[in-house]
């Protein structure tokens, strides 16, 4: 197991230790790093998505307002 030693604001560390309190540190503070790799994760993933639907936009050709229209006829259907 590692240990990590990081300064944090006064103020965070005393709302930390009351929200927190009688609670086992370590495990929140690992707790609350997953989830912050997790969030960080999906970003990425969420990036590339959009970057793919953008490219995708860009290679396929737009429809005219007739073809539009005729699609949603048919999808009424």
């Amino acid at each position: 197991m590692a240990v990590v030693n990081f300064s944090i604001p006064d103020d965070v560390k005393k709302a930390f230790d009351r929200a927190f309190k009688g609670q086992n540190r370590s495990a929140i503070v690992t707790a609350l790093m997953r989830s912050a790799i997790q969030h960080a994760e999906a970003q990425v993933d969420q990036r590339e998505v959009f970057a793919e639907i953008r490219r995708l936009a860009r290679e396929i050709p737009p429809l005219s307002d007739d073809e539009i229209r005729e699609a949603r006829e048919e999808l009424r259907k």
